[in-house]
C-alpha cells in the first residue's frame, strides 16, 4: 500500500495540536484526586485516556487498515503493515503536578521501520515533526542536532526508572561520570521532550532505560531526521522496543557509548 507521508503528517499535526489544546484546557482545572495509580509511581488520569481516544479516532482514517500501539489495552490493535505508536501525554507526572514540560507524541511505523514522527510540547506551543525522506522541523523551521564535538562540552538529558531498578547501580555510576565530565545532566520528566530538544540542538544527547515504545518512537524518528544517531546501549538498533536508548549528535556517540558500556559491564561483573 502506497501512502503520501507528507500529506499524512500535515493532517496528523492538526489532530495532535487539537489534542494538545484539550490537554492544555484540562490542566487549568485539573483535580489531582482523579489520578489513577498503575503502580506506586506510574500515574494516569482521565486526561491521558481521553486524549488517547481523540488521537485514535483522528488518526484512524489517515492510513487505511492501520493499527495502534498504545499504553491502554482498550485502544491497542496491531496491524500487519502500518501502526501508529502514540503517547497522548508523555510527562503525566509533570502534568499532574503542574510542571510545564509534557507532550503529545506519535509515530507511524511501516513494518519494522519508523516513517513519521510528531511531538508537540504543549506549554511552549512547539510542534516538532518529520516524515521519511524529509528534514526535521519545529513550527515550520528546519532543525538540526548540535555540533558539540566532545562529551566534556555536552549537555545531556536522562530519565529515572520508576519501576525497574535492576540496573540502577550501574546507572548511578553513569550519572556520576556525567556530572564530573560533562556540562551537566538534566531530567525533564518527558522522554519525548528530551529527544526533540536534542533534535533542535538544545541538548547534545539523551539516554535512558526502562522505556516503552510510545515514550520514544516519535522523538527518536525526529532526532534521526535532524541528523542524530540513535541506538540501544550496545550500539544496536533495538531502541524502540528494547527498553533502552542512546541518542546523541554524531560527534559524541562513540565516546558516550564506550563510557556507558564500561559502567554497565562493570555492573554485571559485580
Amino acid at each position: 500500500m502506497s501512502i503520501q507521508l507528507e500529506k499524512i503528517c500535515q493532517h496528523a499535526r492538526t489532530i495532535v495540536l487539537e489534542t494538545g489544546a484539550f490537554i492544555r484546557r484540562e490542566r487549568q482545572s485539573f483535580d489531582p484526586s482523579k489520578v489513577e495509580y498503575k503502580s506506586a509511581h506510574d500515574l494516569v488520569s482521565y486526561v491521558d485516556k481521553t486524549a488517547e481516544n481523540m488521537l485514535v479516532a483522528g488518526l484512524s482514517p489517515l492510513v487505511e487498515g492501520c493499527g495502534f500501539i498504545t499504553e491502554e489495552d482498550s485502544t491497542r490493535t496491531v496491524a500487519d503493515e502500518y501502526n501508529w505508536i502514540i503517547d497522548p501525554l508523555d510527562g503525566t507526572t509533570n502534568f499532574i503536578h503542574g510542571i510545564p514540560c509534557f507532550c503529545v507524541s506519535i509515530a507511524l511505523k511501516r513494518k519494522d521501520s519508523l516513517v513519521l514522527g510528531i511531538v508537540y510540547e504543549i506549554n511552549l506551543d512547539e510542534c516538532f515533526y518529520a516524515w521519511e525522506g524529509s528534514a526535521a522541523y519545529m513550527n515550520e523551521a528546519v532543525i538540526t542536532v548540535s555540533k558539540t564535538a566532545d562529551l566534556e562540552r555536552s549537555l545531556l538529558a536522562t530519565g529515572f526508572p520508576t519501576i525497574n531498578y535492576d540496573r540502577l547501580d550501574a546507572y548511578m555510576e553513569v550519572f556520576k561520570h556525567c556530572m564530573k565530565n560533562t556540562r551537566g545532566l538534566r531530567r525533564l520528566g518527558s522522554a519525548a521532550a528530551d529527544l526533540v530538544y536534542a533534535a533542535c540542538g538544545r541538548l547534545d544527547g539523551f539516554f535512558e532505560y526502562a522505556l516503552h515504545p510510545w515514550d520514544v518512537a516519535g522523538g527518536a524518528f525526529i532526532f534521526q531526521q535532524a541528523g542524530g544517531i540513535v541506538t540501544d546501549f550496545s550500539g544496536g538498533d533495538n531502541y524502540v522496543f528494547g527498553k533502552e536508548i542512546v541518542a546523541t549528535n554524531p560527534h559524541i556517540h562513540a565516546e558516550f557509548l564506550r563510557m556507558l558500556q564500561l559502567y554497565f559491564q562493570e555492573g554485571k561483573k559485580a
